[in-house]
């Protein structure tokens, strides 16, 4: 049963946690694209949507609730005056998940995270980015003479020497 299971806890505690996603929204608000944790970024679009949602509404109390979530108040100019205009035709789905491999010191998979229909330049994501560079890497060969010598010694019956 699924019980108490309806969002990532991400190791933190629910103030904590808020703290974190209030700052990764107000990260990608403000860069359009940030590269994080697949967990985190999992996590990270349920209230960056939200917000495109409400600046789309342009009421008051929409404003209230952009206002009450972000930190940067700066930043909701640019909510309610360039992405809510960008996804004014859209239903939902604002942001795109893509995944870039592993982080190197633990072996946290990691995902870059943007709003769909953007102006970056396009992400040219490499195998190393992705975790598989290992197989690309041509296969290492055995010298000529140690496979000749692993052939002798299925071929030629080999016993100990009895005294």
């Amino acid at each position: 049963m699924r019980h108490g299971k309806a969002f990532r806890r991400l190791g933190r505690g629910s103030a904590h946690r808020r703290a974190l996603l209030r700052n990764l929204t107000d990260s990608l608000i403000r860069h359009e694209r940030i590269k994080t944790t697949l967990a985190k970024a999992k996590e990270l679009r349920r209230p960056a949507e939200q917000l495109i949602t409400l600046a789309k509404k342009n009421t008051p109390h929409a404003d209230r609730s952009i206002q009450s979530f972000l930190f940067d108040q700066s930043l909701k100019t640019k909510l309610k005056d360039e992405l809510a205009k960008r996804f004014a035709d859209r239903p939902g789905g604002y942001t795109r998940i893509m995944k870039a491999g592993f982080r190197k010191p633990d072996s946290a998979q990691v995902a870059y995270i943007e709003y769909v229909d953007n102006s970056l330049p396009k992400l040219k994501l490499t195998a190393e980015d992705l975790g598989v560079s290992c197989l690309l890497r041509p296969q290492i060969r055995r010298p000529p003479y140690v496979e000749f010598i692993i052939l002798l010694t299925l071929l030629v019956p080999f016993s100990f020497p009895t005294a």
